[in-house]
């Protein structure tokens, strides 16, 4: 086979009477380099270890689609220009983004079930091996083709390599801060102050279009002594995804400032702001906090999805029982929703998924949050702003002359909002709102520790469920594990008392459990995505009973028991064993 870069025909080497020692051989025996450049180049490279393409680049030799043509040849594979073609996503979906972004291959296009795929790395056997999994999986026949990482990304649409663009950005930074400390005399005329600020609004858009498209939940930017870590929250679990030098933390802050409308020449006091972003099909907001620290001001924005769907119940992880309470619950007219658990469970998602049952046009749904997380059309929904005086209980007091059926308050945090929403209840309102407590029955005392009356509290509390966000097991790598006999007896002295409709699905004698051993899909951790585990505790008769007589915790499980209710370890235990998230994550959020 002949190939042709810039119409020379040249030596293909699959060509046996070729013989190449290398690329740089081949691409001297073809005319692109002379003898004494390569041997330049070579000894460039031994100086500063980078790869001999791409020295040929930085040193204008050779421009990079002229490079990936000669390695087209070198390896015996057509070359492909993505630059300007227009990919359909029905083609780009054949192959998983995340797979896509791992190996640096993308789908450009389909003739009946021959897909041709564009390749950045040839030698990479792992790329290769993945794309004839795929291609089996599918029933494709793949055809490979040679392209650049310019024609690859162009074809990703923003999907950003971070280091490399953050990279790029810093040594423009580097570059004006060398040419700074040249004499006077010998300084170019200043550039506007747009320019300069250029390479630092692409380190921060970098930041968070990377983070949106990771589906990360917050993204933390922190100052230390000599750099600055950015980080990651993605399934809960934070991830370090970058390290910057300490001279560009004030310029990122002074930034991030702007977007958020905040005080750029206030570094003492924290600040809260927020601003938008649409990212593709994502429109997202960002509540962003700043605290200052001993080595500067610390960033955290927390992310929130605005294009993203409400989940259902069932979605979240309700089962069983406590699926059938829930929805018992949420159907009466007037009464308290408790929902518990510490920063960061999922609680206000699981009130949004319940006011979007809930949402009707015969009924008038007024909210009081902080921050507003998710738009209910339909819903009217207020934000709280202490620095007015509109908080919680000040809010309340406004919403209840709003003729409200169903009233839903973001958080009890002191004696006068539990007292209003108690008495909002008591009044015919359904009334929704959450507490920081570690299991539903703490729920009890809490109230009680803030002042109200027991009578109170049994005659208006109808439900309250407690939850914590697991990881999920990625379905692409799960598979079983040995259960160690110790864990076993444990396991089963844990679900002794689980009523039996929470086992459907899995045969009891036979315990399994599982893990992700990790792919391109979960990013080689195991997990994706997250759902809860619930415990549930009805109001009834029996438990009203106990809150009026003042008895212990202890004894109103001993009665919640009985009625069915089981606990947030043992909702973990039976969805570990389904397979739906691993043993080492329920004693992660369940160890107190």
């Amino acid at each position: 086979m002949q190939f042709y870069i810039m119409d020379t025909p040249l030596k293909s080497a699959n060509n046996p009477s070729a013989q190449p020692a290398g690329f740089e051989q081949f691409l001297v025996d073809n005319g692109f380099l002379k003898p004494q450049v390569a041997t330049q180049i070579r000894a460039l490279q031994q100086q500063n270890g980078q790869d001999f393409g791409q020295l040929l680049i930085l040193q204008k030799i050779l421009d990079e689609e002229d490079l990936v043509k000669a390695k087209a040849a070198f390896f015996g594979l057509p070359y492909a220009d993505l630059r300007q073609l227009q990919v359909p996503q029905s083609v780009l979906s054949l192959i998983p983004s995340e797979s896509a972004g791992f190996y640096n291959f993308v789908p450009f296009e389909l003739n009946g079930r021959s897909l041709k795929v564009a390749i950045t790395d040839p030698s990479n056997l792992s790329a290769l091996e993945a794309l004839e999994f795929l291609g089996q999986k599918q029933n494709l026949q793949v055809q490979l083709y040679l392209a650049s990482e310019t024609s690859v990304e162009v074809v990703m649409g923003k999907r950003q390599n971070l280091k490399r663009v953050v990279g790029e950005a810093l040594k423009v930074i580097q570059t004006k801060e060398a040419e700074a400390l040249k004499p006077v005399e010998e300084k170019r005329e200043q550039k506007p102050l747009v320019i300069e600020e250029a390479p630092v609004i692409k380190i921060v858009e970098v930041i968070l279009t990377n983070a949106i498209e990771a589906n990360a939940s917050d993204i933390h930017i922190e100052p230390s002594e000599k750099d600055v870590r950015v980080r990651y929250r993605i399934d809960g679990i934070l991830h370090t995804s970058l390290m910057l030098p300490k001279n560009v933390h004030s310029a990122i802050i002074t930034r991030i400032k702007i977007l958020s409308n905040l005080k750029i020449d206030e570094s003492r006091l924290p600040q809260d702001g927020r601003f938008h972003m649409e990212v593709g099909k994502k429109s997202v907001d960002l509540r962003v906090s700043i605290l200052p620290l001993i080595y500067g001001e610390k960033i955290v924005m927390r992310i929130l999805d605005k294009s993203g769907s409400v989940p259902t119940l069932e979605q979240l992880g309700f089962r069983a029982r406590a699926l059938t309470w829930v929805n018992d619950n949420i159907k009466k007219t007037h009464g308290i929703f408790l929902i518990t658990g510490p920063t960061g469970s999922g609680k206000s998602t699981t009130l949004y998924s319940i006011l979007s049952i809930l949402n009707t046009t015969s009924v008038n749904i007024v909210t009081l949050e902080d921050p507003v997380e998710y738009f209910i059309e339909g819903v009217n929904q207020s934000q709280i702003n202490p620095d007015i005086g509109l908080t919680f209980a000040a809010g309340l007091r406004s919403i209840l002359r709003q003729d409200p059926n169903i009233v839903m308050v973001g958080e009890i945090r002191d004696k006068e909002t539990a007292e209003l929403a108690v008495q909002a209840a008591l009044t015919g309102h359904l009334v929704f709102s959450t507490l920081h407590t570690n299991n539903a029955i703490g729920a009890m005392p809490r109230l009680m520790d803030m002042g109200i009356e027991p009578f109170l509290l049994a005659s208006s509390i109808n439900v309250v469920a407690a939850q914590r966000l697991v990881r999920k097991i990625c379905p692409d790598c799960r598979k079983e594990v040995e259960l160690p006999k110790v864990l076993e007896d444990q396991i089963r002295k844990d679900i002794s008392t689980v009523p039996e409709e929470y086992f459907n699905g899995f045969d009891k004698k036979t315990l399994k459990v599982f893990k992700g051993e990790g792919c391109d899909k979960c990013g080689h951790t195991g997990y994706r995505g997250r759902f809860g585990i619930f415990e549930v505790l009805p109001s009834t008769t029996d438990i009203q009973e106990l809150i009026l007589a003042h008895s212990s915790a202890l004894k109103i499980y001993e009665v919640a028991q009985k009625l069915g209710m089981i606990t947030m370890k043992q909702d973990g235990i039976i969805k570990a064993l389904k397979g739906e998230t691993t043993m080492d994550e329920i004693i992660r959020v369940t160890t107190e």
